[in-house]
């Protein structure tokens, strides 16, 4: 009810009636699975060096069809970041620019549930660019893996402490690692562990 609500605010900011298809009802069973990688861990200040995203269909990852973007900073990279994805700046001389990006990547989901890995900072990150272009937040649905496992786990274990970090998740859910950590490769990752735990017989998607 509260997101139909705040929808229909949204849509009416809208400046460009050709994106009002992410206001449609989403496709049944068919999910984006989506992942950045940034300069910083701060939203308002920082950038989205890389994109990376897939589709979920019946269970099942498509994939013919992926989303990789690489995407020029107008801030400076942080080491501590560097650590986590390994991308340079000397990485992205050939990069695009961001509403080139941001347009794809709209087109690439369409009004498709979103599925990540602490989504909310993905979210806010692709919102920075989107609400000054369209005037709009992702109308899109949003579903938190983490969230999910924890209440499958908690219904196993009641009042355990859920360990939510990404590599325990993996292998409490069986998940190979799958080459480097990048957006693509974690958004690839984070679309099976979601597929793995949408099929447990207790879970609930809502």
């Amino acid at each position: 009810m509260f997101r139909s609500i705040n929808n229909y605010f949204n849509k009416k900011k809208l400046k460009d009636e050709k994106y009002s298809y992410l206001f449609d009802k989403p496709h049944k069973d068919e999910y984006v699975c989506f992942d950045c990688e940034t300069t910083g861990l701060d939203p308002k200040n920082d950038d989205i060096i890389s994109i990376g995203a897939v589709i979920i269909k019946n269970n099942v990852v498509i994939s013919s069809k992926k989303f990789v973007k690489f995407i020029k900073p107008k801030t400076k990279l942080q080491i501590d970041a560097i650590k986590i994805h390994h991308i340079r700046e000397c990485d992205l001389e050939e990069a695009e620019e961001i509403n080139d990006v941001i347009e794809e990547f709209l087109e690439f989901i369409g009004n498709r549930t979103l599925v990540g890995y602490f989504l909310e900072f993905d979210v806010a990150m692709i919102n920075k660019y989107l609400k000054p272009k369209l005037g709009i937040k992702l109308p899109n649905k949003v579903l938190e893996v983490s969230a999910i496992y924890y209440d499958w786990k908690i219904e196993k274990i009641p009042q355990a402490n859920i360990d939510l970090r990404f590599d325990t998740i993996m292998n409490e859910m069986e998940i190979p690692v799958m080459g480097k950590h990048d957006a693509y490769n974690d958004a690839l990752m984070t679309a099976l562990i979601f597929i793995k735990l949408k099929n447990f017989p207790k879970v609930k998607i809502n």
